[in-house]
C-alpha cells in the first residue's frame, strides 16, 4: 500500500485512522508480541495483522522491526507510540471529566508542580480557583519535572508547572515564571551551621542527600562537583521528596539540597538550617507547560491566568 501524500496528509489520516489501531500499536508495545497484543484486544492474529498493515500504510513506514518471534519498535514506531499515548490520554483524561459532569460535579482539575513552586505560585494561583469553581475537584501533584511530565504525556494531568524538560511524545508550550535557585541544608547543630562562610571542601567531609539521577536538580548538583573537581560523596542517600530530605538532615549530620524557596518557607519548623554557601550553577526556570494538542478545561486556562498574574511582593 503506497503512502499518502505529506504535503496534506493530516485530512487523510485522521479519516483512516481508527482507535482500534492506536489500541493495536499500543498493545504490541507493551506485549512485544502481535499475538499477545491480538488477544488483549479480541482480535484474530490474521484481523491484528491486516490492521498493523493498513495503519502502516497510512502512515507511510514501517514501525516495528522483527526481533526473533518478537516485534520491537523502530524509530519511527518510537515517535508513533509517543503520539498515540498521548492520544489514549486525552481520551481519559475527556472520559474523566465527562464522568464528573454526569454526576452533577463541576469536573476535576489535575496539575502537576514541582516542589519550589508550592510555597507561593502555585498555592496563590490554587487558592484563586478554588474561590471561581467552589464545587471543582482538584488533585495536585508534587514531584520532579521528568517524572510530571510523563504523566502529562499519559493524560493524567492537565498541566504541569516545572521545567521544560525534552520527552518524546509530546509537545508542550512553555511559559517560565522565574528561576530556581537551590540551597543546601544541614540540622541547626549541624558543625557547619554555625559557620559564617564556607568553602566547597568542608560540605565534602559529611554525606548528602540528593535527588535521584536523571533529574534536573541532580544534574545541577552533579555540574558543580565537576567545576570543583570532586567526585560525588560515597554512600549518597537518594529520593525525589524534599520533605524526607528535611527529615532526614534534621537528625543527622547528613547534608541536603532542596530549593531555596522552600527552604526559606521553614518546612522543617526550624530544624534545619540554610547553610552559607551558594551554588554557581542553578536549574533553568520553571513555568507552566501545556500540551499543545488538547485544549485546556475551563479551570485549567483559569488555574493558568492566575498562575502568571503578577504578583505583590510579598513582606
Amino acid at each position: 500500500m503506497g503512502s499518502i501524500d505529506r504535503q496534506d496528509s493530516t485530512p487523510q489520516l485522521l479519516n483512516r485512522l481508527r482507535m482500534r489501531q492506536i489500541a493495536l500499536i499500543l498493545a504490541v508495545d507493551a506485549h512485544k508480541t502481535l499475538r499477545a497484543a491480538a488477544g488483549e484486544l479480541g482480535l484474530t492474529q490474521p484481523a491484528a495483522t491486516k490492521m498493523l498493515q493498513e495503519l502502516e500504510g497510512a502512515l507511510g513506514q514501517p514501525l516495528f522491526e522483527r526481533v526473533g518471534r518478537g516485534l520491537r519498535l523502530n524509530a519511527a514506531g518510537e515517535r508513533v507510540t509517543g503520539y498515540f499515548r498521548s492520544i489514549r490520554g486525552s481520551m481519559e483524561a475527556l472520559n474523566r471529566e465527562l464522568g464528573e459532569l454526569k454526576q452533577g460535579g463541576a469536573g476535576k482539575f489535575s496539575v502537576g508542580s514541582i516542589m519550589a513552586a508550592s510555597p507561593g505560585r502555585l498555592t496563590d494561583a490554587l487558592l484563586g480557583l478554588k474561590q471561581d469553581y467552589p464545587m471543582l475537584a482538584i488533585e495536585i501533584a508534587v514531584d520532579t519535572s521528568d517524572r510530571l511530565l510523563a504523566q502529562l504525556r499519559e493524560g493524567v494531568l492537565e498541566l504541569v508547572v516545572g521545567r521544560n524538560t525534552a520527552l518524546d511524545g509530546i509537545a508542550c508550550t512553555f511559559t517560565p515564571i522565574e528561576d530556581e535557585a537551590l540551597a543546601v541544608i544541614a540540622a541547626v547543630d549541624h558543625p557547619l551551621a554555625r559557620k559564617r562562610k564556607l568553602e566547597f571542601e568542608d560540605l565534602l567531609a559529611y554525606p548528602w542527600i540528593l535527588q535521584p539521577q536523571g533529574s534536573p536538580m541532580r544534574e545541577v548538583i552533579e555540574r558543580e562537583f565537576r567545576s570543583h573537581h570532586a567526585a560525588l560523596p560515597r554512600g549518597l542517600i537518594e529520593t525525589g521528596s524534599i520533605l524526607t530530605t528535611i527529615n532526614l538532615a534534621r537528625g543527622s549530620q547528613l547534608l541536603g539540597v532542596i530549593p531555596e524557596a522552600v527552604a526559606r518557607s521553614d518546612p522543617g519548623q526550624g530544624a534545619v538550617r540554610i547553610l552559607p554557601w551558594q551554588f554557581t550553577h542553578k536549574l533553568e526556570s520553571y513555568g507552566s507547560l501545556v500540551p499543545r494538542d488538547r485544549p485546556l478545561s475551563g479551570p485549567g486556562a483559569r488555574f493558568l491566568e492566575l498562575l502568571h498574574a503578577r504578583r505583590p511582593r510579598r513582606r
